[in-house]
């Protein structure tokens, strides 16, 4: 067990369940301070966007879902949010987790005070994009935060002029961003051969919304899985209730190819 004199620490988890502000690790003797929404207002609110698409596997929880995260409290403080406290998302229920210690662990871990919703990819791929609002209320304060389209589905298309099912070693591919205007803060692509354990991860070019990569003419001639993963910042136009505001979308892609 870990000392009572540990600092908490928050950290991220990138990929399929796209989270900030996770478990912190404390001391054993670590307690909750309970709070009003008022009692958040100077901590950083983070918006992500997780949009997960796998080839013929059950979609794990948290693969197609908005999560907004209040940053952790300074010094040995855990705080949990007090009942009453209500989180929507452009009008619709989200699900609010209060945060404090949590010691099922087997330790003390303090988890912040957060609010997810899961959509649904199918009805949002049907929709253009639209701006994402959150409000997080209860009687003593507001906490408001918009993201420019943060509810929109978000896909990787290929830049050519046939369905791509094949790929030939040594040549160049490319693909398109949407929605169209965002710039791609990180990219990559990877190819995983039928039955096979070791991943080629390529080399990838960004340009504004669009990626490019060349397949390892090394490769061996067999049915893959592709893997293509972008990361854009989003463009937030209303911060209200707290100190500040950030947020990131996260988008993969999963398709089976023949390389050739």
């Amino acid at each position: 067990m870990h000392s009572s004199s540990r600092r908490c620490a928050s950290g991220v988890v990138p990929g399929v369940l796209v989270s900030v502000g996770l478990l912190s690790g404390c001391g054993d003797s670590l307690t909750t301070e309970h709070v009003d929404l008022a009692g958040l207002s100077d901590r950083t609110l983070t918006y992500s966007l997780a949009d997960v698409d796998l080839f013929e596997v059950p979609q794990a929880p948290g693969s197609h879902r908005v999560t907004v995260t209040f940053s952790q409290a300074n010094g040995e403080r855990c705080t949990r949010l007090n009942d009453g406290a209500t989180a929507t998302f452009n009008g619709q229920p989200m699900k609010l987790e209060q945060g404090g210690v949590d010691g099922t662990a087997g330790r003390d871990l303090c988890m912040p005070t957060r609010a997810i919703f899961d959509y649904n990819p199918d009805e949002w791929a049907k929709l253009p994009p639209a701006d994402a609002r959150i409000v997080i209320q209860d009687a003593s304060h507001s906490v408001l935060l918009t993201a420019k389209n943060g509810q929109a589905k978000r896909e990787f298309t290929f830049d050519g002029t046939a369905p791509l099912e094949r790929m030939l070693r040594g040549q160049t591919y490319a693909f398109r961003w949407t929605p169209a205007g965002e710039k791609l803060a990180a990219a990559g692509a990877s190819l995983l051969p039928e039955g096979g354990v070791v991943t080629a991860q390529m080399s990838v070019t960004k340009a504004e919304n669009r990626i490019s990569f060349t397949v390892p003419a090394q490769l061996g001639p067999a049915t893959h899985l592709l893997t293509l993963k972008g990361e854009v910042d989003a463009e937030l136009t209303e911060c209200v209730g707290v100190a500040g505001c950030r947020g990131s979308y996260f988008h993969s892609q999963e398709q089976v190819v023949a390389v050739q």
